[in-house]
């Protein structure tokens, strides 16, 4: 059975069998020809118009399902639209949504907007612990990162699976940066897996997009939500994830190598006050992503010493490594989370957290390691 690189570079090629291409083309088209070709034929469903459905998306669609062990997949215009899919296909007045108060900042008021509906959001974490204690049973869904974004905190994938069995709730996980290469979240008992496109699957930064892996049963329901709300991903948008997909493997093992090393680096350094790696002893999910995860991603989050203004200045610092709120590209780029991917959480929820205004957000991209080691290093003795 072919492994995890390679169906990054040839998964779900079948969709197009008969088609002589080396390369999965781009179907630029908004619709195909009426009658319909029943032969080509997706999900049961007719090839007729590119909201719905597109060759191009399909074979990406494939690919994904294959990577992350999942019956089917359904791409979208970005990973925030996958999620709010999501949220507005299962969500409905009475029930509840549980989210670890530590993931992706623009997801907390996107799921906050859905108690006007009569839906109750409730916050809870870092630790698995608590989001466990919220969870009801049926009328739940749980919404977790399997490494959490800023602090890289590992959930406890099988603590929280085992509860949600047992109660009956819905688990959807992020998996956006550890990748399918790292964790498999439907392997371990997980409902739903998103992505965004954006980071380490497409890999360029040049393409926008995210994409939904589960149960067959599950992505045909889904299907109609993402079609009435039309945020189908765009054919040429997934080409490019096609093509940044064959890169995955070899760019998550070099990106991983670094960034290990640069942990160790910035916990030695005298300017840092505090290292968040998960394949750091001294990170507080350490022995969880040691049990879940292959390897430990290519995020290192970090807080140097001072204020606000002295993180600010360490990105101004910067010579090689660029100032930038993505992540998972081939270009190394740090961050202000309080500024950036945080900025609109009230400043006692982002302390509660942890996200301090002197935390920095690093991803590590494919330079040198030397060469990014030194820039680091010049951008921190920068600091008075």
């Amino acid at each position: 059975m072919p492994r995890g690189a390679t169906k990054a570079i040839h998964g779900g090629e079948e969709a197009l069998e008969g088609i002589t291409s080396f390369l999965v083309p781009i179907y630029q088209t908004a619709v195909f020809p009426y009658p319909l070709d029943t032969a080509r034929a997706f999900r049961g469903r007719p090839l007729k118009y590119s909201r719905e459905d597109n060759p191009t998306n399909v074979v990406l669609e494939r690919r994904l399902a294959s990577l992350e062990e999942g019956e089917d997949a359904l791409v979208f215009s970005s990973g925030m639209a996958a999620i709010s899919t999501c949220f507005f296909h299962l969500l409905r007045s009475g029930y509840k949504l549980v989210l670890s108060r530590d993931v992706y900042g623009v997801t907390i008021p996107l799921a906050k907007s859905f108690e006007k509906f009569g839906v109750k959001v409730e916050l809870r974490g870092p630790e698995t612990e608590d989001v466990v204690d919220a969870i009801e049973g049926e009328g739940t869904v749980v919404f977790v990162e399997s490494i959490s974004n800023p602090l890289l905190r590992v959930v406890d994938l099988d603590l929280l699976v085992s509860v949600c069995r047992e109660k009956g709730a819905f688990l959807i996980v992020d998996n956006t940066f550890a990748t399918p290469l790292n964790l498999k979240p439907l392997l371990h008992g997980a409902d739903v897996v998103v992505h965004s496109l954006t980071k380490y699957l497409a890999g360029h930064n040049d393409v926008v997009g995210g994409a939904v892996v589960s149960s067959s049963k599950f992505i045909d329901e889904l299907w109609y939500s993402r079609t009435r709300l039309g945020c189908t991903l765009d054919p040429h948008a997934s080409f490019l994830v096609l093509r940044g997909l064959k890169t995955l493997a070899a760019r998550l093992r070099v990106s991983q190598e670094s960034a290990r090393a640069i942990a160790e680096f910035l916990e030695s350094h005298s300017k840092v006050s505090r290292v968040y790696y998960p394949g750091l002893p001294s990170h507080p999910t350490h022995h969880i992503a040691k049990k879940l995860l292959k390897g430990y991603g290519a995020v290192v989050s970090f807080e140097v010493k001072g204020n606000g203004e002295d993180a600010r200045k360490f990105l101004r610092s910067l010579k090689v490594i660029k100032p930038s709120p993505s992540l998972g590209s081939c270009e190394s780029l740090a961050s202000h989370p309080a500024s950036s991917s945080h900025k609109d959480l009230p400043v006692e929820e982002r302390n509660r957290i942890g996200i301090s205004e002197s935390l920095i957000r690093l991803s590590v991209g494919l330079e040198d390691l030397n060469d990014l080691i030194e820039d680091i290093d010049q951008a921190l003795c920068s600091l008075c």
